[in-house]
């Protein structure tokens, strides 16, 4: 069995204990609600809800991510995961917003619920089973690195604490007389609230496209710089078409000297090496330096590192013909005025090449 469908496999099964477990404390917390009149615990019920159909969803998400590439969609579904989070993460806003509205009026109209032992029971039981999902769950989805289990996972934690914030206002009704319901259940809504609305970012956040993982990254770079005959690998790019998915390019520097057969035989070595590992297809693009012009290209980088916002310079290309110097910056998003940048670099150039025209290719820092 691949890792996808080993991926597959393992989301649906977490997905499926928790829409158990869910259900399962749902329907006794719904109950033991009802029997004490508590508005708490039955919108902690109500949540307990929303996280089965999040689990279904995800469920659904994966599923639906599955599908074969297309015409219409060459690179896959792979990114229907992250609707799928934001779809949850709507769900979990929806639940707050009913939570919060059902506990003022509480707050308005307050009345006094009527604990037994057997509700306190249950929810106490709720405590313990919500905070061992939630870790489940979550640590699932970072090892299978599925967005949606990931919110589940901290949507599973966070009711936990709920659960007990639930359990202390019952413990302060029964002990002191005063009731806490509506306003432990508008603070409840209050928190659900914000983990949605943090859920929502995050998974937007995904759909925009975001950094990669920096250490993803630099492995990457370090797999491409170990075959023969590569000296550096810079402007790795990287797409994501789901979180199982992604295609990406690079610029490799190579000697001058090397000819176009050897330059074949380890475009494909790089492809093959970082595939296998990391499951990233690459775009290979080349740097030919010429290795009589090393101190030159010291010099360059050099001043260019001098000024603020540049990180190196590479891509070097020297023409004595047409007195042409070339190179690429790469420079963080600090930098505002990028011309100002190239005229104070090529300021400092002028007397080391006079007579040169200095050619500077901005690069952002994409990855690392």
């Amino acid at each position: 069995m691949d890792n996808t469908n080993i991926r597959e496999r393992q989301i649906t099964r977490t997905s499926l204990i928790g829409i158990a477990a869910n259900l399962f404390l749902a329907g006794f917390k719904a109950a033991a609600g009802l029997l004490a009149g508590s508005i708490a615990i039955v919108l902690d019920a109500v949540n307990n809800l929303t996280d089965a159909l999040s689990s279904v969803i995800t469920i659904l998400g994966v599923k639906l991510a599955k599908r074969r590439p297309d015409a219409k969609h060459p690179f896959g579904y792979g990114r229907i995961e992250y609707f799928s989070a934001v779809v949850i993460a709507a769900i979990v806003l929806a639940a707050g917003a009913t939570s919060l509205v059902e506990s003022v009026k509480k707050i308005i109209a307050p009345e006094t619920p009527d604990y037994s032992t057997v509700t306190l029971v249950i929810v106490a039981v709720a405590v313990v089973v919500k905070l061992v999902l939630g870790r489940y769950v979550k640590a699932q989805g970072v090892k299978y690195n599925s967005e949606a289990l990931v919110a589940s996972g901290s949507d599973a934690s966070f009711d936990a604490i709920i659960s007990a914030s639930t359990l202390v206002g019952a413990l302060i009704t029964l002990v002191f007389h005063v009731t806490l319901d509506g306003i432990i259940g508008a603070v409840i809504s209050l928190f659900i609230l914000k983990a949605g609305v943090e859920m929502l970012l995050d998974s937007v956040s995904d759909i925009m496209g975001s950094r990669p993982d920096s250490q993803i990254t630099l492995e990457i770079k370090d797999c491409v710089r170990s075959i023969p005959g590569v000296r550096g690998a810079y402007d790795l790019i990287l797409h994501n078409y789901g979180p199982d998915a992604a295609i990406g390019s690079i610029h490799v520097e190579v000697s001058d000297s090397v000819d176009g057969r050897s330059l074949h035989r380890m475009t494909k070595a790089i492809q093959n090496a970082v595939i296998e590992k990391f499951h990233v297809f690459l775009t290979v693009g080349f740097y030919a330096v010429d290795d009589s012009r090393k101190d030159d290209c010291e010099k360059i980088d050099a001043a260019a590192r001098k000024h603020p916002g540049v990180l190196g310079t590479h891509g070097y290309y020297f023409d004595d013909e047409k007195k042409l110097v070339s190179f690429d910056t790469v420079v963080d998003f600090t930098v505002l005025d990028k011309t100002a940048l190239c005229d104070a670099i090529r300021a400092d150039l002028a007397p080391l090449f006079p007579g040169y025209t200095v050619s500077i290719n901005l690069d952002a820092n994409y990855t690392d």
